[in-house]
């Protein structure tokens, strides 16, 4: 997988970040929650429609049979776009929706257990990539065969916070220019930083409020293309 020339936009999903989610009945699981799901689902339509190229099911509290059911809608609902469906942490998940890749983060399932599957299932065009918060996992996560990486936190962010301090463009240089594979800058990634991170050699970026704090479709299209 070459470093893309136009740059990779992912939409990182976090139903709970979401605004205005009222309480009531969710058509997934059943439960009296929050209607997150319906909203969550509205979102990703709209990141398809705006021009996101992957979109990543993160969704780690949600139990098997919802969060399969909102990967099949999210494949199912971005089949008219470019858009490519990923699924966070599950490659059992990721399999049994017809997505385009599983992404690993460091309590997943590990990275080789994850290539040697692809490699004995025969299946090259089945994408694996890794969150790094270290240039050392970032080299690793290159040599153990990921397909890209998602490096960050690269900037504050309220979402990343529990990894620690913001890495900063000079430490995603680093990072970019010591692999082969792309890099995804990911944390507090915005319009008016995002070229920097570019600037840096990421292949894209990576977010969640920039796709789920958009006004609408237009709005979200005019950012992207702004980068």
């Amino acid at each position: 997988m070459p470093h893309a020339r136009k740059p990779i936009f992912c939409y990182v999903t976090d139903r709970r970040a979401l605004q205005a989610a009222p309480v009531g009945s969710d058509s997934l699981t059943g439960d009296s929650i929050p209607l997150q799901l319906r909203f969550l689902q509205d979102s990703i339509r709209r990141a398809a429609a705006a021009g996101a190229d992957w979109i990543q099911i993160r969704e780690k509290d949600l139990e098997a049979r919802p969060l399969a059911e909102l990967a099949r809608f999210a494949v199912a609902g971005t089949r008219a776009t470019p858009a490519r469906v990923f699924v966070n942490d599950r490659l059992d998940i990721a399999l049994a929706a017809a997505a385009a890749g599983v992404h690993l983060g460091e309590k997943s399932l590990p990275l080789e257990a994850a290539i040697e599957w692809r490699r004995s299932a025969g299946r090259a065009d089945f994408l694996v990539g890794v969150s790094c918060h270290s240039l050392e996992s970032a080299r690793a996560a290159g040599r153990g065969g990921a397909n890209y990486i998602f490096f960050g936190p690269v900037f504050a962010t309220p979402s990343k916070a529990a990894f620690g301090a913001p890495q900063g463009i000079e430490r995603l240089r680093e990072v970019c220019a010591a692999v082969e594979i792309p890099v995804l800058a990911i944390g507090g990634v915005n319009p008016e930083n995002a070229r920097a991170c570019l600037a840096a050699g990421a292949a894209g970026i990576a977010a969640i409020r920039l796709f789920q704090e958009a006004k609408d479709e237009a709005d979200l299209a005019a950012k992207l293309r702004a980068m």
